[in-house]
Formats: structure tokens, C-alpha cells, sequence
């Protein structure tokens, strides 16, 4: 399962935003409202939950400085990656998309897609406002 986020202008140089993003307390603000717990637990792995889901933890899995960041399930129960693509647009202005990748059955995708689909979607509107 493929999902994206649209294009969201980031008002931050690329290498502001990749240090923003590889930097895992600054989740917390781009979590949505129903967040119930957020947690780093260290400098490669964080913790949520969102009211009414079970805790996740995602973990770094890759990096390319200033264009990519790719965080990972860190279970192999639901296996995804969530990548940042990030591109300099202006000296202070970037592009960033964000993208999930999953490989679920019919029937957890048909249950997942909507949520996921929306938490990244909050997850790129509350970085865009950085």
C-alpha cells in the first residue's frame, strides 16, 4: 500500500528541515490532536499512540542528509516505512512530500488506509507550519 502526502512548502532551508526531522522530540509537535502518548525512547526510536490505536514505534531506518529521512516499523507485526522527501526549493523555502509504504492484506489495508491516510496528512500540515 502506497499513500502520500500532497506537496507541502516548508518556509526552512533543507537542511533545516532534514535536522528538524532527524531530531525525534519535534514529533511531538507534528503529532495530531488525538495523540494519547508521545515517547523517545532514544536517538534512533519514538513511541506513539493515538486515542483508540495501539502504541507504535517507529525507528530511523535510513537517512540522506538533507533530502531523505525514513522511518520504520519497528515490528515486524505491521511492517511500513514513512519517508520525508525533502527538496530546497529557495535558500529558505523547501518542498517536502511525505510517503508510507506497507505491505498489509486486503483486509488491514481497507481498515487502515483512512487513518494513515489522515494522520500524514496532519503529520505534513503541522510541519508545513514550522
Amino acid at each position: 500500500m502506497h499513500i502520500e502526502s500532497p506537496k507541502k512548502i516548508v518556509a526552512k532551508s533543507s537542511k533545516e528541515v532534514f535536522e528538524f526531522l532527524i531530531d525525534f522530540k519535534n514529533f511531538e509537535t507534528l503529532m495530531p490532536e488525538n495523540t494519547s502518548k508521545f515517547e523517545v525512547i532514544n536517538e534512533d526510536r519514538f513511541l506513539f499512540a493515538l486515542k483508540g490505536m495501539p502504541e507504535i514505534v517507529l525507528q530511523r531506518k535510513d537517512q540522506n542528509p538533507y533530502d531523505k529521512v525514513v522511518l520504520g516499523a519497528a515490528s515486524d507485526k505491521l511492517p511500513f516505512t514513512l519517508t520525508a522527501n525533502i527538496v530546497a526549493v529557495e535558500e529558505h523555502k523547501s518542498e517536502v512530500v511525505l510517503s508510507f509504504e506497507g505491505e498489509f492484506n486486503a483486509m488491514m489495508a481497507m481498515m487502515i488506509k483512512a487513518p494513515i491516510t489522515n494522520f500524514i496528512g496532519t503529520l505534513s500540515d503541522n510541519l508545513s507550519k514550522q
